[in-house]
């Protein structure tokens, strides 16, 4: 009898990195806003202004790093709109409690939806990177949420 050998996996996560034109309104939509916390960053200047960040929310996380403007290579925004096309989607819980959450802090959302099989609220961050909050439900498809009556 053949003994087989279990491999172990290499590749644990996935973490997007957004290019984004300014880390000061990024961190504001993404701490502040729909609530990450900065786990890891780059102030490689002195100065105490993040260049390059690492943020969670759960066991899920992001990168953000600003566009350089300094004539260094790589440096300034491409062509077109950032955010064109890009979107990410974050499987949680309850994406209803997400929805609640981020308007109560005064960030535009989505009215959620079901749609397969998933309550889907999305947010367009300051660089128009879709970012999508969604869960699993047994509620038909096509339904809009309504909030409760106060």
């Amino acid at each position: 009898m053949p003994t087989q050998t279990k491999i172990e996996v290499n590749v644990q996560q996935a973490v997007p990195f957004f290019m984004v034109s300014s880390m000061e309104a990024s961190l504001r939509f993404y701490v502040d806003g729909l609530g990450f916390e900065m786990t890891k960053k780059w102030t490689p200047d002195g100065d105490g202004k993040v260049r390059w960040c690492w943020l969670e929310l759960g066991e899920a996380a992001l990168m953000l790093q600003e566009f350089r403007k300094d004539h260094h290579p790589n440096s300034g925004s491409p062509e077109g709109k950032l955010g064109a096309g890009v979107s990410i989607c974050f499987i949680c819980r309850d994406a209803l409690a997400i929805y609640r959450q981020v308007i109560a802090r005064g960030i535009e959302a989505q009215k959620p939806f079901v749609g397969n099989s998933m309550w889907v609220t999305s947010l367009r961050d300051p660089d128009g990177y879709r970012v999508d909050f969604e869960s699993y439900t047994d509620a038909p498809e096509e339904s809009v949420y309504s909030e409760e009556p106060a």
